[in-house]
C-alpha cells in the first residue's frame, strides 16, 4: 500500500502546470488521437468525395458493329460502324445534385464537431472523478494520522491509568478501518486512469497529471445560454440536412424532365470492284441527337416527395433537438446550483466540525473522558471533508456539460 501512496504523491508533485493547461492539453491529444474523433472526420472526407460523383457528366456511350453480310450502298458495301453518344440531363441537374451532396458533406462535418465537443466532455468527465479520487485519498491519508496520533494518546491515557482501554480498541477499529478504505480507494485508481487514457487512445497505464485545487466560477444566470441554439452543431446540421433535401427535390424534379444526347455514327464502306464512280469506298460521318421522354411518372414523383418528406423529418427533429438542448441545459444549470450550495454548507461544515473537535480534545486532555466524542467528530469531519470533493467534481463535470451544450471551443 505504501507503494501506491508514493506513486500517488509523485503524480501530484508532478503537476506542475496550471488545471486549465493540463485539462486543454488532454483536449488536444484526444481530439488528435481518439479513433471515434478519427472515425466521425473521415465520414466528411467521405462525403465529400460523392460531390464530384454526382455533379458530373455520365461517362459517353461507344459501340461497334461489324456486318457480317455487309450491306450494299451505292458507294460500296458498309463493313463496321463506331457509334459515340453523350447523354446531357436537364439545365441545373448537375449543379442542383452536387448542391444536395455538399449540404450533407458539411452537414456530416457539423456531426464531427459535435463528437469533437462530446469528447471534450467526456474527458472532463473522466478527469474530475480522479481529482476527486486523489482527494480522497489525501483525506483518508489525513485521517490514518490523525487516528494513529489518538490511538497514542488514548494509549498514553490508559498507561496512566486516566482512560479506558476501550478508548484505545475503538481508535483502532477505526484506523484499520480507515486503512481499508484508503485501500479500496488505492485500487480504484487503475480503473479511473484506464478510462481516462483509453479515451485519449493511450496506453492503460499512462501517467495522468491531475491538479491539487479545483475552485468554483462566480457564474450569471443563463451561462452561456445564448449559445445554446445559435451554437450547437447538431442543430446547425439538421439546417443543412433541411438544405439538402431542398437541393435533392430540386434535382429530382429536374431528373423528370427530358434528357438529351448528342452523338456520332462512322460508317465504314468498302470500295466497289465492279464500277468506277465519285466517292467509292467513302465511308459515312452521321451526327445523331436523341432525346428520352420521361412518361413513367411514378419514380421521379416519388424522389420528389421523398425529399419533401425528409425536409419534413428533419424540421421536426430539429425541434425535438432543441427542447432537448434546454433541458439538458436547466438541468445542469440546477447541477451547478446545487453542488455550490453544498459547496458552501461543507465548508460551513467543516469549520464547525473542526472548531468542535478542538473543543472536545481540549475536553478529553483534561478528563480523559468523551474520547467516543472526539472520534464521532472526526469521521464528521472526514465525511465534510470527502462531500466537498465530490461536490468539486461534480460542480465541475456539470460546468462541462454546459460548455458541451453551449458548444464552447477550447
Amino acid at each position: 500500500m505504501s507503494k501506491y501512496i508514493i506513486s500517488m504523491t509523485i503524480t501530484l508533485l508532478c503537476s506542475s502546470l496550471s488545471f486549465a493547461q493540463t485539462l486543454d492539453d488532454y483536449f488536444k491529444l484526444a481530439a488528435e488521437n481518439n479513433p471515434g474523433l478519427q472515425a466521425k472526420y473521415l465520414e466528411y472526407e467521405a462525403a465529400l468525395q460523392n460531390v464530384p460523383q454526382v455533379n458530373s457528366l455520365n461517362d459517353p456511350t461507344l459501340s461497334f458493329g461489324y456486318f457480317i453480310s455487309p450491306v450494299e450502298t451505292r458507294v460500296g458495301p458498309q463493313q463496321a460502324k463506331f457509334s459515340i453518344t453523350q447523354m446531357f440531363p436537364w439545365f441545373g441537374t448537375l449543379k442542383a445534385q452536387g448542391d444536395a451532396a455538399a449540404l450533407m458533406a458539411e452537414a456530416k462535418f457539423q456531426s464531427f464537431v459535435d463528437a469533437r465537443n462530446r469528447l471534450y466532455f467526456q474527458v472532463a468527465s473522466a478527469y474530475y472523478p480522479l481529482y476527486e479520487l486523489n482527494d480522497w485519498i489525501n483525506i483518508e491519508q489525513e485521517n490514518i494520522s490523525i487516528l494513529k496520533s489518538y490511538k497514542t494518546i488514548a494509549t498514553r491515557k490508559f498507561e496512566n491509568g486516566t482512560g479506558s482501554m476501550v478508548d484505545v480498541l475503538r481508535a483502532d477499529i477505526m484506523l484499520k478501518d480507515a486503512e481499508t478504505n484508503l485501500s479500496i480507494l488505492m485500487e480504484k485508481e487503475k480503473p479511473l486512469v484506464t478510462i481516462f487514457n483509453k479515451l485519449l487512445n493511450r496506453p492503460e497505464n499512462e501517467r495522468v497529471a491531475i491538479t491539487d485545487s479545483l475552485r468554483t466560477e462566480n457564474l450569471q444566470g443563463n451561462f452561456r445560454k445564448d449559445s445554446l441554439i445559435t451554437e450547437n452543431p447538431i442543430l446547425t446540421a439538421l439546417d443543412l440536412k433541411v438544405k439538402a433535401s431542398k437541393a435533392a427535390a430540386v434535382a429530382a424534379q429536374k431528373q423528370g424532365l427530358p434528357k438529351f444526347g448528342a452523338g456520332l455514327d462512322y460508317v465504314m464502306v468498302g470500295k466497289r470492284s465492279d464500277i468506277a464512280i465519285s466517292d467509292n469506298g467513302k465511308d459515312v460521318l452521321m451526327p445523331m441527337v436523341s432525346v428520352t421522354i420521361p412518361i413513367f411518372r411514378g419514380k421521379y414523383n416519388a424522389s420528389v416527395k421523398e425529399a419533401e418528406m425528409m425536409q419534413e423529418s428533419y424540421g421536426f427533429q430539429k425541434d425535438e433537438m432543441t427542447n432537448m438542448l434546454i433541458s439538458d441545459y436547466e438541468m445542469a444549470w440546477f447541477d451547478i446550483q446545487q453542488q455550490r450550495q453544498l459547496l458552501s454548507l461543507y465548508e460551513q461544515q467543516i469549520e464547525t466540525s473542526r472548531q468542535s473537535l478542538n473543543l472536545l480534545l481540549a475536553s478529553y486532555g483534561n478528563s480523559g473522558k468523551e474520547f467516543e466524542e472526539v472520534l464521532r467528530m472526526q469521521q464528521q469531519l472526514l465525511r465534510y471533508q470527502k462531500l466537498r470533493a465530490t461536490a468539486l467534481a461534480k460542480y465541475q463535470i456539470a460546468l462541462a456539460k454546459i460548455n458541451y451544450l453551449t458548444s464552447k471551443t477550447y
